[in-house]
Parts: structure tokens; sequence; C-alpha cells
């Protein structure tokens, strides 16, 4: 689904914004929260694993997956026994899936991605236990799931809007993912998602991409379509990039790209992605499309889009939506900023409203307690 919206290059006088306690909003500070220990909260090359800053609450759902019953342990032990297909093998089975490779940390090379069999197991939980790095190896997307590809199994006659696979990610790294090489699920570069539910807790991705041009094509690291009765997808004390030179690119959304989802982004950090397309969606004659969203492309109807004890700073755009493109086609949704900051946010233009941020100038953001600049 493309946007509706022919985008127009306009100049805008950016500004500066700095917002304290403003406005009602409509995300919740319950007492429904979680404590969420992070294992990669020490510096992988000066770089952890979310927001340091951020405190704000998780709730349960969005919370780290039990894994001390693992359904599948990758490894007996030895670096040499955690290979790419043993993993891959692993995450075709399903269930909690965790790793025994040592007590050091290591990376796990893959040649092809690991893929989700919708009938294997309702839920996939894969968990680093902060030691694992997958990487693509700059040649191939890391994990794959999808719902309505009859290749890994159709298991309703509703495969947009089903509850399962129900597939987390939490404790580990996603590198050198790339998906270039896709041309028929295109975009997401480490990792690819549609339907069910799908989240990450204590997550970092570094150095992934996908296709370079193309007006709908996205998501350096994470694309996801159809999660089940519109229900968010979590992203939790995560990094993408967080250090010039590890940042993740794509036509559009350098981090996370979507069609008709909501997000809810926990005390996370968004850095040095970068949107490298050109000319729109739908695309300017003469050009191929493409080049919005620096850190978040958010595209489709009815979705919100939640901000939340999050840093998005130095990422860079070539058309629109330097941190954040947000096109609701049908002018519905809205957007939540909260205890965050935006801020160092490089091109584009159309900012109606604040800094870096592109949406229609009737999208309903709401901005608490948050820093928004240039």
């Amino acid at each position: 689904m493309k946007s509706n919206l022919l985008f127009k290059k306009y100049g805008v006088t950016l500004f500066s914004i700095f917002i304290i306690a403003s406005c009602s909003n409509e995300s919740e500070n319950t007492s429904d929260s979680v404590v969420v220990d992070n294992p990669l909260d020490n510096p992988f090359d000066g770089i952890v694993a979310g927001n340091p800053e951020g405190n704000y609450p998780i709730p349960t759902e969005a919370g780290l997956e039990d894994v001390s019953s693992p359904d599948t342990v990758v490894g007996d032990g030895t670096p040499e026994s955690c290979t790419g297909q043993v993993f891959i093998d692993a995450v075709a089975q399903g269930g909690k899936i965790v790793f025994d490779c040592g007590p050091d940390p290591i990376t796990i090379t893959l040649t092809s991605p690991a893929k989700v069999f919708n009938n294997a197991n309702t839920e996939v939980v894969i968990d680093g236990g902060g030691l694992i790095t997958l990487s693509g190896g700059g040649q191939t997307r890391i994990l794959y799931m999808n719902t309505c590809d009859p290749d890994q199994v159709w298991t309703t006659d509703h495969c947009q809007n089903q509850d399962h696979p129900r597939l987390t990610v939490q404790n580990i790294t996603f590198a050198n993912g790339n998906s270039t090489n896709e041309t028929e699920y295109d975009g997401g570069g480490a990792i690819w998602i549609r339907g069910g539910r799908f989240k990450a807790v204590n997550t970092r991705f570094f150095n992934n991409i996908c296709a370079s041009v193309g007006p709908d094509v996205g998501g350096g690291a994470i694309r996801v379509f159809s999660q089940y009765d519109d229900q968010p997808v979590y992203i939790v004390n995560s990094t993408f990039g967080g250090k010039e030179g590890y940042g993740n690119s794509g036509s559009n959304g350098g981090a996370v790209s979507s069609i008709g989802v909501s997000w809810t982004l926990i005390n996370s950090l968004f850095s040095y992605n970068t949107a490298i397309g050109n000319g729109g969606n739908p695309s300017v004659a003469g050009t191929p499309g493409g080049g919005s969203g620096g850190a978040i492309y958010n595209d489709g109807n009815t979705m919100t889009l939640e901000v939340l004890g999050t840093v998005i700073e130095h990422n860079e755009v070539n058309d629109f939506g330097a941190a954040i493109i947000f096109v609701s086609n049908d002018h519905s949704g809205n957007v939540v900023i909260e205890d965050s900051t935006i801020q160092n946010n490089i091109g584009g233009s159309w900012y109606p409203a604040y800094p870096g941020i592109s949406a229609h100038s009737d999208t309903d953001i709401n901005v608490t307690n948050s820093t928004i600049t240039e």
C-alpha cells in the first residue's frame, strides 16, 4: 500500500521547541509495569542497548519473556557448536531458544535468513543472553516471519490478522543484515515481519541495510506489516545505530518501517540511521522515490506512534522526516511523544509542526516533557 499523499518540496523555516508538561496524552503511566534487567548495558564499543537515561514505565506485555525452561539450546558450550545453520534449524522449530556458546560474546554469521514456520509453535522467543550477535555477513537478511507466506504454512483463513506466531527477540544484537537481494518481500535488512505479534527488548541493530531506492520500501533494520488486532510493536531498551558508523540505512525508514502498524518505542535510542532514497512517495517524476524517515517510516491508517523515554538524534534523510515521517492516508491516527528527546537530525523538509517530524498538518501530535529541536 502506498501513501495517497503527493509529497511536495516546499521551504519551511525550522525552529526549536522545548515543551514541559503540556497537554494531556493518550499513553498511560500505569502501575501495571515491570522492571527489565538489561544484560546489554555494558558497552559494545561504547554502545549500550537503549537510552541509559530512559525510565519510562514498561508495560508487562512489553517486558522480557521467560526462557528459564527453553525448548532449544543452540550450542553445546563451545563457540564452534554455534553455527548459523544450527540457529536456522532452531527458529524453524519455534519455541523458546537460548544459546550455550561459551562465556564470551560471539558472532554467529548466517548465509540465509532464519525463517519462522507458522505451524511450528505459537511462541517464538530468541534470547541471546547478552552475549550473542546474529550477523547477515553483509549478504543476507537475518530473520523472517510472514503469516501470509504459503511457504511458511498458512494456519488460518485470516493470515493478516491472527494472534500467532508471537515473535520476541531479546538480549541480542543484529548486525550486518542485508536484504537488498530480496525482491518479493523487500525491506527489513535484519528482520521482516508480517502478522502475529512482534517485539524487541534489550536489542541492538548495527549496520543493517535494505534497498537503497524506492517510494515505499524501507526498514534498514526492521520492516513490519499487519499486527494482530492492530496491537503495537513494542521496541524496549533497544538501540538502532548508537554511534557514527553503526547506523542502519534504507530507501525509507533508516531504522524501522511499516505499513498500517502502530509502534510503542520505550527507553530506546535511534541515531545515525539514514533514509537514502530520493523523490518521496509517490516519487517525483525522474526520481526513483524514497528518502523519507531518517529513523522511522510510519505509513497507513488509524495507527499510533508512541515515543516514550526515547532519544532520536543524528539521523539523516534526503526528502522528508529527518527523524520521523508519519503519514495516515485517511488522516486518522496519532503520535504521542513523552519524556523524549528529538534533536540534531539532518535534512529534509515538510515540517508543519515540529522539526524533524513530517506529518499532515491535522495529525494529532501530543508532546509532553520532551525536547524537540532542529
